[in-house]
């Protein structure tokens, strides 16, 4: 069977209807694939039509023998599910039969977070004398200062500062628009970078209006930040597992720590659920389990 034709408009439903980002919908193309493939080559190319319950369980069981694991195997689930609801939702297939399928239990992993001494080692690494230095204090002062995911700061525009107004926009997940505060040492670096060294490179075209720019006058790409922050902490000398998101967490986790609303903080981060916001108390909550463990009378041996 054919199944191009049914990729093609699912992905026109998740662009229309849902509003994904870029990467969840090549997640969501990329586990419907999945699906083709599992069909085409075990079920002989089995009429989508024709798919059940059981069909949908081998390829659960299929995803789980090549190794992925629980995070990997509930997003594809995920992304299946949605598919077979737009297939639902065009009248193609008379019953859904993904409703029944079960998502691997998952405990709730809790980020990495530095604290402030980490943090200031990182920004302590950084060389000012190269042409990127101040670039990348600015990025480092943005994704903590503001709490940043890094699509959205690598696609921050100079005409979303009002600096003025001690203020930010940001556009988030499906092109979702959050007004963020920017703290003085953020804006002081970034202004520092506007003055001294984006002055001196000339923008490529489409990226004019970009912030953050390569010494070619290209965006920055997420790999790029991904690269810099891994040879900073290397550089820092911290051993844990620190990616730009850390950065978001360590926001967060502040916050939480000394008092924030968590409604505030879930508006600060873009979160749609305030259920995606707690893990910042269960943060919270294990900083006081290991104060209890290494503190408490009854704890001591």
């Amino acid at each position: 069977m054919n199944y191009l034709p049914f990729q093609k408009g699912f992905k026109t439903y998740l662009q229309l209807e849902r509003g994904l980002s870029e990467n969840t919908l090549a997640a969501y193309l990329h586990d419907v694939a999945l699906l083709f493939d599992f069909l085409s080559e075990q079920r002989e190319g089995k009429s989508l039509t024709k798919v059940t319950y059981d069909d949908l369980k081998d390829f659960i069981a299929f995803i789980n023998q090549i190794g992925l694991g629980p995070y990997s195997q509930a997003r594809i689930i995920s992304g299946i599910r949605a598919f077979f609801k737009y297939l639902d939702l065009e009248n193609i297939i008379e019953t859904d039969p993904s409703e029944l399928l079960e998502s691997p239990k998952l405990g709730r992993k809790l980020p990495d977070v530095l604290d402030i001494t980490e943090i200031d080692s990182i920004i302590n690494t950084i060389d000012l004398s190269l042409p990127e230095g101040q670039r990348n204090r600015a990025i480092i002062e943005t994704l903590y200062g503001c709490g940043l995911r890094v699509s959205e700061l690598v696609n921050l525009k100079i005409s979303e500062l009002f600096f003025n107004e001690g203020i930010i926009s940001v556009t988030g997940k499906g092109n979702k628009q959050r007004l963020v505060p920017i703290g003085d040492e953020a804006k002081k670096h970034i202004l520092l970078y506007l003055q001294h060294n984006r002055i001196k490179i000339t923008p490529s075209k489409g990226n004019e209006d970009i912030l953050f720019l390569n010494r070619r006058g290209g965006k920055l790409s997420r790999q790029m930040i991904f690269i810099m922050i891994k040879n900073l902490v290397e550089k820092a000398g911290i051993h844990k597992k620190i990616s730009p998101h850390t950065f978001r967490h360590s926001f967060a986790t502040h916050l939480v720590q000394n008092g924030a609303d968590l409604r505030a903080v879930q508006d600060l981060l873009g979160h749609a659920s305030i259920i995606t916001t707690e893990i910042y108390t269960h943060l919270n909550r294990e900083d006081l389990r290991k104060a209890i463990l290494r503190f408490h009378p009854r704890n001591k041996e």
